[in-house]
């Protein structure tokens, strides 16, 4: 009796000009563990029209034990990226990494266990952020990269829902229609309205606090203004939701109460720790996100 065809996973990257980190994922995913319950390919969308990686992705296809395949999306756009990757993968299962990420060993046999306990439509796990020694101690005190973590299978919110460690059932595209909406391609984004619509459609996404990936930070997020402008985008993304009407208007309101306790809390606080200030700078600004979104005013529209 022929026995049962394991089920693939597809590992979808979409890159853009990190060669280096790029080449050192591909490697690390070579060795992922299986306990042969399931095999799995690996699908690179260069986001780039000038295709940098494409020579060294296919060095390291060549060379490779799990099947490498290559791709370009030429329009500098993640949304649409992340879609040409799922229309290329050829499993049924689709797992999702950022080309700065290091998995660990057993990262996508922990997700396929918990996604195959679950029953749920998706599975996700933490990043956990890498700061050399020489970052400012700043960016680690003031928790501004810590991310909430939970219990394996516990049913999470969009608020925790990143594709940067995910593994979805490929129905979710094919059947559900949940591309990922290439109008927040350049403005970010595209991943919390992708799970938002899927979470509205009823499916259901939990967490696996086992299938960690690192990611290292680099010196060009060190800086108060990058943080304080990616905590500034993350707040109006929640406030469009709330402007469109997909939220309430419960967090805008209480972002405002908290501004104006900010605004008056900002003489004392050039006399706090460092880190005390960043905090209190970051939340203000995540809140400022909020509120000039939901109202509709002109906010920051693309990534640096």
């Amino acid at each position: 009796m022929t026995p049962p065809a394991r089920e693939l996973i597809s590992v979808c990257v979409c890159t853009y000009r990190r060669q280096a980190l790029l080449t050192t994922l591909l490697e690390v995913l070579q060795g992922q563990e299986t306990a042969d319950r399931f095999g799995y390919e690996i699908i690179v969308i260069e986001n780039d029209l000038e295709r940098l990686c494409e020579a060294s992705v296919a060095d390291a296809a060549r060379t490779a034990r799990i099947p490498i395949r290559y791709d370009c999306e030429p329009e500098r756009n993640i949304a649409l990226a992340r879609n040409r990757a799922v229309r290329l993968a050829q499993g049924t299962l689709i797992a999702m990494i950022d080309d700065d990420e290091t998995p660990v060993p057993d990262w996508l046999l922990r997700h396929y266990e918990t996604l195959e306990a679950s029953g749920a439509q998706g599975v996700l796990g933490p990043v956990v952020p890498v700061l050399p020694a020489s970052a400012p101690a700043w960016l680690e005190s003031s928790g501004v990269l810590d991310r909430p973590r939970h219990r394996t299978g516990h049913a999470i919110g969009t608020q925790d829902m990143r594709t940067g460690n995910a593994l979805l059932r490929r129905p979710l595209f094919t059947r559900g229609d949940l591309w990922f909406d290439a109008a927040l391609g350049r403005s970010g984004g595209e991943d919390s309205d992708f799970f938002a619509r899927g979470v509205a459609g009823g499916h259901s996404f939990v967490w696996c606090d086992e299938a960690v990936v690192s990611e290292v930070v680099p010196p060009e997020r060190w800086t108060p203004r990058f943080q304080l402008r990616r905590m500034w985008r993350s707040g109006t993304i929640r406030g469009q939701w709330i402007h469109d009407g997909r939220q309430s208007w419960v967090l805008a309101w209480r972002g405002i109460v908290l501004l104006v306790g900010g605004v008056v809390a900002l003489p004392v606080s050039l006399l706090a720790p460092t880190a005390w200030r960043m905090r209190l700078a970051l939340k203000l600004a995540y809140f400022g996100g909020v509120v000039t979104a939901a109202l509709g005013w002109p906010t920051l529209r693309h990534r640096e």
